[in-house]
């Protein structure tokens, strides 16, 4: 590891000098001939609820526009993964969860934080389930690494993603409709219309839907449709702007995303991942409304109020063969219901200003359920097998979050800016009478309590300016995740689980040369977490698991590298990441690990089944990751070009459990995924041929209660698109 850090920074110090050289002797660059003339638009983010340059923003980011989403075959939150550097993504389910830097959530549970939040439009969406729409008719995705818990909130310790749709203008009709034929019997339709209502209202309306059959081949007598997709969005958007004052804008979006089921078998199987056997019930499907209102006024004197209301209410239905085999039937099964109401407002200082500020109120209502329903769709039920010993859990857990934030920025030259800003949140989750039954036994256990968390977290940054083309800046940050309650057990009285604290020191250089046809972003973290929160087995009762809190340090460092470049009709991305995590001193039994002595997580003592974890990785981050994209565009004449495109991602071996145990299959093997697209265009129709995974690699997406998840293989086809 410290020999890849070493070389990291060599190229680091590398590129810096190479910059320092461009700007010292601009007279050394050749001038651009005809083919060169091309330089790179400007890259907005939002993560300080203002739109503001990449390349002069203090955060480490990467921001994808729709079309790159499209180019790079990023179609849905799993492939997010192979376009951002320090990213993964565990696709094992509904959940489909973040992970940046190595933190986020390796758990279903609704217990725990995510640690990476999205917000879509606005508003910050579930934070575990309903991750599972495809991205469609977006106009940007910001992957925004590092605490960001001054604007996006507690929780937000690994980062925050940023996810908008395209609004509608007032440019005039216009749109586009595509179609899209591939291998597994894949159908696609997308498309969306813009509408001006008048000279203050205009509409848009976009949709999405999919069939495809199944990546699998599966013996045994299952049920239902493992695999198989068939999936609709829709979404309408109102922009209405009657004064030059007032901005109102209002999305809604419906989805009905029915994927099946979520084939797996055991980790330690040696059998191609493609074909396995069954004997449970298999479904996986997600119906979900979200609905967001943002409406601004700019005052006369430039000061901005901005009130964004969101909604979002659905239904999540899961059920797998929990063993993986034919031979036992231990199932699984659950449904899931979520609401959540926000409300945010925010104030903002008029833009170019010396002295800059921001503040805003938060408050958020969500009410996760699982409720009282009949086997095998209702609430939360693992069958050990089904029939013989059956566990069920069902109630409503509610969170309740309240918060105010602020920030101040300060111009001290007209290249030196200081920025402070700050959190204040306050949280409730409770479990309010939630039962787990034993009905085999008679056995009914209630769980009745709520814990209170409050924090305040901030960041100082120093922003400098060397001159026009290069940005440096520095920053300490702190991050909060609340605690909260596990569920109950036979075994003990339910534990309940502290807050996360960190603190996050990053330097960042980021530069743009060449005369705007290259930009570059470097930068370096280090990151201290106290009681740092991992779910695993109890250390008393093994057999239950449990949210617990890592004793001592728990240390993440790394360094991360990106650039963009445009060489007349050559265009090109790339990205790298270096990462080292270790946990602090923390005793733990492996539950799959037979049981002989006591183990307390802090003082152990240490024996062959008493651990102590100190020194592991945590779960999920790889030590390299790394993209690239390289695309030509060819002139044909008459109007039409043909422009191939190639886009390679590598992510490193990782482990999918603090205990790391590769005898165990907890090793996730590093995976190389290479995309292809070549599309024809002339005038308002493009003819596209692409090809996802398209060396066919089989790998291991994701390990999860002793179940692996193979990765999606090679898929290819053609989309027409009809621009209007």
């Amino acid at each position: 590891m410290s020999r890849r850090l070493y070389w990291a920074a060599s190229a680091a110090a590398l590129l810096w000098a190479q910059a320092a050289s461009a700007q010292e002797a601009p007279g050394s660059i050749a001038e651009p001939d005809q083919n060169e003339t091309a330089v790179l638009g400007e890259v907005v983010v939002t993560a300080e609820r203002r739109s503001t340059s990449l390349q002069t923003t203090a955060v480490a980011a990467t921001v994808l526009t729709g079309e790159d989403l499209q180019n790079k075959g990023v179609t849905s939150l799993d492939q997010l993964q192979f376009a951002a550097p320090s990213t993964t993504v565990q696709n094992f389910g509904q959940g489909n969860f973040f992970n940046v830097r190595g933190i986020g959530k390796s758990e279903a549970t609704t217990a725990i934080g995510v640690g990476v939040i999205t917000y879509r439009d606005g508003v910050a969406a579930f934070p575990g389930y309903f991750q599972t729409e495809p991205y469609y008719d977006i106009g940007s995705l910001e992957v925004l690494r590092g605490p960001q818990g001054t604007f996006a909130g507690a929780n937000a310790t690994g980062g925050a993603v940023f996810l908008n749709s395209r609004n509608p203008d007032f440019s005039g009709v216009n749109g586009y409709l595509a179609g899209q034929l591939g291998n597994y019997d894949q159908f696609k339709a997308q498309g969306a219309v813009n509408l001006p209502l008048g000279d203050t209202l205009a509409a848009r309306f976009a949709f999405n839907h999919e069939t495809r059959g199944s990546f699998h081949d599966i013996t045994g007598p299952y049920t239902g449709n493992p695999g198989e997709v068939d999936s609709t969005s829709l979404r309408a958007s109102v922009l209405w702007t009657p004064t030059d004052a007032l901005r109102v804008l209002w999305k809604t979006d419906l989805n009905d995303i029915d994927l099946g089921g979520y084939p797996s078998d055991p980790a330690l199987a040696t059998n191609d991942p493609f074909e396995i056997t069954s004997n449970g019930p298999n479904r996986a499907h997600d119906t979900f409304v979200r609905s967001s209102l943002n409406v601004s006024y700019a005052f006369d004197n430039g000061v901005t109020l901005r009130s964004i209301t969101g909604y979002q209410d659905g239904v999540s239905l899961f059920s797998t063969d929990l063993d993986g085999a034919s031979l036992l039937n231990n199932t699984f099964a659950d449904r899931f219901e979520e609401t959540i109401w926000s409300q945010e407002f925010n104030l903002l200082s008029p833009e170019n200003q010396r002295l800059g500020w921001l503040v805003g109120l938060y408050y958020q209502h969500d009410d996760a359920r699982f409720p009282v329903a009949s086997f095998p769709y209702g609430e939360y039920l693992i069958g050990f097998p089904e029939g013989v010993l059956d566990i069920s859990l069902f109630g409503d857990t509610p969170k309740e979050t309240a918060a105010v934030f602020g920030q101040v920025s300060y111009d001290i030259s007209d290249r030196l800016q200081v920025q402070l800003g700050a959190r204040y949140a306050h949280s409730t989750s409770t479990n309010d009478e939630v039962y787990t039954t034993y009905p085999q036994f008679g056995i009914v256990l209630l769980q009745d309590e709520s814990v209170e968390d409050e924090k305040v977290t901030g960041k100082l940054t120093l922003n400098w300016k060397l001159d026009d083309d290069n940005f440096v800046y520095g920053f300490v940050a702190t991050g909060h995740k609340m605690g909260g309650l596990n569920a109950p057990n036979l075994y003990r009285p339910p534990r309940s689980f502290g807050p996360e604290d960190l603190v996050d020191y990053e330097l960042g250089w980021k530069s743009t040369l060449l005369g705007g046809r290259l930009r570059t972003q470097l930068g370096a973290y280090y990151t201290v977490y106290q009681d740092f929160q991992v779910n695993i087995g109890d250390p008393e009762y093994p057999q239950i698991a449990s949210i617990m809190n890592v004793g001592g340090d728990t240390i993440l460092m790394g360094l991360e590298a990106s650039a963009q470049a445009v060489f007349g009709p050559w265009a090109m991305d790339v990205a790298a990441s270096l990462s080292s995590s270790e946990l602090g001193d923390f005793y733990a039994a492996d539950p799959r690990v037979g049981r002989t002595a006591l183990c307390d997580a802090e003082t152990g003592p240490a024996s062959p089944n008493c651990s102590n974890l100190a020194g592991n990785s945590q779960s999920y981050a790889p030590e390299f990751t790394f993209n690239i994209g390289v695309q030509r565009t060819f002139d044909l004449g008459g109007g039409a070009t043909l422009t191939p495109r190639v886009d390679y991602a590598h992510i490193g071996e990782a482990w999918t459990s603090i205990f790391a145990n590769e005898a165990l299959g907890d090793r996730l093997e590093a995976r190389n995924i290479v995309n292809a697209l070549v599309t024809y265009a002339r005038d308002d129709w493009r003819l596209s041929a692409f090809s996802t995974n398209l060396t066919d690699q089989t790998y291991i997406a994701a390990i999860n209660a002793g179940l692996r998840y193979a990765g999606p293989p090679r898929q290819y086809g053609l989309i027409l698109t009809r621009l209007f």
